[in-house]
């Protein structure tokens, strides 16, 4: 099978690349160039693939050229701007990479006769916040606060439209999920990111929300669910529907114990400190019902909390000190199947 990942540069994207090619399908990629440190530059992963192509998805021919020129049987579309303070920064750029862009990709698929399934991924924060204890499930209300948050409900919206009015028969579907840890990441404003830098560099890390709790899951766990999906609309189940792919609840926990566990994970007298500074909205607790997931997919995490966060140290602790990042990437998505072979 030769899947398109769009967004192949980022942290998710590159992560699902190299599980796709550990579980034996060709790959290719659209997206922007990769950040300065990226695990997609740091693993090589460009070497890897069928095509890797520089593309921005708010551009509708280029996206369009570039989704026939692969003639991919799967999308999984990820391409979007990921980061709920960016979005205050730049709404625009955000509106217009998550919604213009989405659409861009959209229309690409439908002119590609090539493609027989396509999943487009948006976020857990596409759910209307109401500040409920229990987890969002698919039927739920949609909305947003913050330019992000907005921008991914209205790509949700979209793409549910799409499905319902387009001329294309190929088959569907939406993901949603959260907060991802795993090695390699370098997004800015994320909390592993910064803990990761900091403790590197022998530096105190200063916390904006310690008390906030979030969903933890590791980006594999992640990443499975979008193959899982697209493995099922490829089977001829599930057009047109939304999926959840959130941790369970013992992985809801606050940032301020997250950051210790990862502190005494790392060791050599890790600190963290509270930031004082004012600080732009972000949402309460948010967490999704994955239930469905697991019911008709057979999705479920493989990875603990503490996993997920051991695994995210082990592979940022090793790279730091000198490790081979590919190798290291390899290692986990191997340890990670194999962990999928031995609960089947």
């Amino acid at each position: 099978m030769h899947y398109l990942v769009t967004g192949h540069t980022g942290f998710k994207g590159a992560w699902l690349t190299v599980l796709l090619r550990q579980l034996g399908h060709e790959v290719s990629g659209l997206a922007l160039d990769p950040a300065p440190g990226s695990l997609f530059e740091r693993a090589g992963l460009a070497a890897q693939l069928d095509h890797d192509l520089r593309v921005d998805v708010r551009d509708a021919e280029a996206t369009a050229d570039a989704v026939s020129a692969v003639a991919p049987d799967v999308v999984v579309h990820l391409a979007a701007q990921p980061l709920v303070r960016e979005s205050y920064r730049d709404p625009r750029g955000t509106w217009e990479s998550n919604v213009n862009g989405t659409f861009n990709v959209l229309e690409g698929v439908r002119a590609t006769p090539s493609v027989r399934a396509q999943v487009v991924i948006t976020t857990d924060k596409v759910y209307r916040n109401v500040d409920q204890i229990w987890g969002y499930r698919e039927t739920d209300a949609l909305g947003g606060v913050d330019p992000y948050s907005a921008s991914k409900a209205a790509a949700d919206l979209l793409t549910q439209s799409w499905i319902a009015t387009s001329a294309s028969t190929v088959p569907t579907a939406i993901a949603r999920a959260g907060n991802v840890v795993g090695g390699g990441d370098v997004c800015p404003e994320r909390l592993m990111v910064d803990l990761v830098a900091a403790f590197a560099a022998g530096d105190p890390v200063r916390l904006r929300f310690p008390d906030a709790v979030r969903p933890w899951q590791h980006v594999l766990d992640c990443v499975q669910g979008y193959v899982a999906l697209a493995d099922a609309l490829v089977a001829g189940r599930h057009a047109g529907e939304a999926f959840n792919f959130g941790p369970g609840t013992g992985s809801f926990v606050r940032v301020g114990d997250v950051a210790q566990q990862v502190a005494d994970l790392w060791g050599g007298g890790a600190r963290i400190e509270l930031d004082e500074q004012p600080a732009v909205h972000e949402a309460g607790l948010l967490a999704l019902d994955s239930r469905k997931a697991e019911l008709l997919l057979g999705w479920r995490d493989r990875l603990s909390f503490r996993d997920a966060l051991r695994w995210t140290v082990d592979w940022s602790r090793a790279v730091h000190d000198g490790a081979d990042a590919r190798e290291r990437t390899m290692a986990q998505v191997d340890e990670y199947l194999a962990l999928g072979r031995t609960t089947a």
